[in-house]
C-alpha cells in the first residue's frame, strides 16, 4: 500500500500530513506516509487544489483537511 499527501507545504498541508500519520499508526498499518511538496505532481494528475491524500496513486481527498476519523475511513475504503 502506498500512501501520499501531496501538497506546497502550508499549514493546511502539513495539518493533513500528521492527522494521515496518526491514523495509519491507529489502523496498525506498517507503511511510511510520504509528504511530497512538488506542485508538478498534482498538475500532473490534472488536479488544482492542495493539500491531495492518495492511496495507492489514486485521489481520495482533495482541497481540504479532514477529521482523523474520517481518514481512517477513507484509507481502509481505498486499499
Amino acid at each position: 500500500m502506498k500512501i501520499q499527501v501531496l501538497g506546497s507545504g502550508c499549514v493546511t498541508c502539513k495539518k493533513l500530513f500528521e492527522i494521515t500519520q496518526k491514523a495509519v499508526l491507529d489502523l496498525g498499518f506498517k507503511i511510511e506516509v510520504e509528504y511530497i511538496t512538488d506542485i508538478q505532481k498534482i498538475i500532473a494528475m490534472g488536479l488544482m487544489q492542495s493539500p491531495v491524500l492518495t492511496v495507492n496513486d489514486k485521489p481520495v481527498l482533495i482541497g481540504f483537511t479532514s477529521d482523523i476519523e474520517k481518514i481512517k475511513k477513507i484509507i481502509v475504503t481505498n486499499i
